[in-house]
């Protein structure tokens, strides 16, 4: 149909079902699209868009990236990059918004290897959520109501916001349009000649996608716990995996006065090898609450002993629990606890 059909159509046979009226607004095309201009006169500019996704340029360079890399089939991209979408309501928290951060991996392989991959890829992106700690409880796979024309098989992890479940990463098979389209377009042969096979091929794509800013919400709106302890006070918590902590070691000294120059000399040897925070104002258990609470897995106490024979109190983040060590064996016990 034409808009003047369509118009036409919906303002006689499409009625309010209470008042019976057909006064709905015309037909309006909406550019989903950040449109803009590039050059120097102003009569002779070129219209061009930002990226609403950005997978484009991995496709384009596929051939590059092959050769430079001197890789063979299958074999996977990286890239993080932005996005930028003129969304018609934005404003829904990280949900909707007109730019972000995305993150993808884009794998190319042969025809016929792509269902195997495609499977790897669901497997392995859930455990990759699951490895740093997010309950599985709160993530699920949902597959794709209606497939996209060039898309043979589509799923999503969802999470269980506080908002209720929704989408966190998106795993596709694109099959080989995307490379017979640009070959199509641009005059460029995108196709693969197999080495082993001598057979030649236009590589099909397995894309795995997902938001920077979701995935961080999905941390921290899982890590974030209250406890209630023995005392029946309540304590704040941010139980984040030990890799995703921002600080591995926050260095306490007992007494500011007495033990600031020791617990100075820890935090410069320690920050050597992740990072670190030194934290003097207040009580000893006021500090740990605020460790707590921004998820920093490792406490070291700077006293009195650690003055006479150079051994620490390390405090863990999630059990509370304290043990004894020596300085020289903090490094190896962090980094130890810290792995993914």
């Amino acid at each position: 149909m034409t808009y003047e059909e369509m118009n036409k159509y919906i303002k006689e046979n499409i009625k309010c079902p209470n008042c019976g009226k057909s006064n709905f607004t015309d037909l309006r095309e909406f550019d989903l699209m950040f449109k803009t201009y590039r050059g120097t006169i102003s009569d002779q500019k070129m219209e061009i868009y930002l990226r609403p996704e950005t997978c484009q340029g991995e496709y384009i360079n596929f051939q590059n990236v092959l050769r430079t890399a001197r890789e063979k089939l299958p074999y996977t991209i990286a890239q993080v990059g932005k996005s930028f979408r003129n969304e018609v309501t934005p404003g829904n928290f990280l949900f909707r918004t007109i730019e972000f951060e995305q993150m993808e991996l884009q794998t190319f392989c042969k025809p016929g290897e792509d269902e195997a991959i495609f499977n790897f890829n669901k497997e392995q992106s859930m455990k990759f959520l699951t490895d740093l700690g997010v309950n599985p409880d709160n993530l699920r796979f949902k597959d794709h109501d209606k497939l996209v024309f060039y898309v043979s098989a589509a799923i999503d992890i969802q999470y269980n916001f506080p908002t209720g479940w929704d989408e966190l990463w998106g795993i596709h098979n694109r099959t080989n349009y995307d490379l017979t389209q640009h070959s199509k377009f641009s005059g460029k042969d995108l196709s693969y000649l197999d080495p082993e096979t001598n057979e030649k091929y236009i590589p099909y794509i397995l894309e795995t996608a997902a938001g920077v800013g979701r995935m961080m919400l999905v941390f921290l709106c899982d890590a974030l716990k209250k406890e209630t302890l023995d005392d029946g006070s309540i304590r704040d918590v941010l139980k984040l995996h030990p890799a995703l902590a921002p600080y591995k070691v926050a260095v306490l000294p007992l007494i500011k006065k007495i033990h600031s120059e020791k617990a100075k000399e820890v935090y410069d040897k320690l920050n050597n090898y992740f990072m670190c925070t030194m934290d003097d104002s207040s009580s000893i258990g006021k500090r740990y609450r605020r460790q707590d609470a921004i998820g920093t897995p490792f406490c070291i106490t700077i006293d009195d002993t650690t003055l006479e024979n150079g051994l620490v109190t390390i405090r863990d983040r999630n059990t509370m629990e304290q043990i004894t060590m020596n300085i020289d064996d903090i490094p190896y016990y962090v980094i130890e606890k810290t792995m993914f």
